[in-house]
């Protein structure tokens, strides 16, 4: 089963949209405090519209903490800065998938603890930004699941 984490979260839109990805794709969330928003929010609860229930997500308290729970796992860092398109790397069912805030992405801090096929990006035209938080996500995590042929629970 796959994971997903998302560093220091800030639009609630986008974690409801993703706590719905990841309750049809069997992935587990993580989030890292801090969070711009409460669990509460009515946006997070209205874009997640009923699948809260039948999704698995654990808070963490810091990068620290979340890092160490998965410290047998192979964890990939999701960035525009990523070195190694998405697509090219070989995904087995349980790969863990990193993203950053929406606003200012994974601190370098963070990114350069991966080498860098694990530092993957998304291919965008040039002079672009970057994509919503919950269409990478959904891109990277459908990639994944495909890889290991739609696997049941991942």
């Amino acid at each position: 089963m796959f994971d997903v984490i998302l560093y220091q979260p800030e639009i609630p839109p986008n974690t409801g949209n993703i706590i719905r990805l990841c309750a049809n794709t069997g992935a587990r969330l993580h989030l890292v405090k801090p969070l711009g928003f409460s669990l509460e929010d009515k946006q997070l609860v209205r874009a997640g519209l009923d699948y809260h229930e039948f999704a698995t997500v654990t808070v963490h308290n810091n990068w620290a903490a979340c890092a160490a729970h998965f410290t047998t796992r192979r964890i990939f860092a999701v960035s525009t800065k990523g070195t190694q398109r998405y697509d090219m790397n070989h995904y087995v069912a349980d790969d863990v998938f990193l993203f950053g805030p929406e606003t200012r992405g994974l601190p370098a801090d963070i990114l350069k603890q991966f080498p860098d096929p694990q530092r993957i990006r998304v291919p965008m035209v040039p002079g672009s930004r970057s994509l919503n938080l919950s269409n990478t996500v959904a891109l990277i995590l459908y990639e994944a699941w495909r890889q290991v042929g739609f696997a049941t629970g991942g």
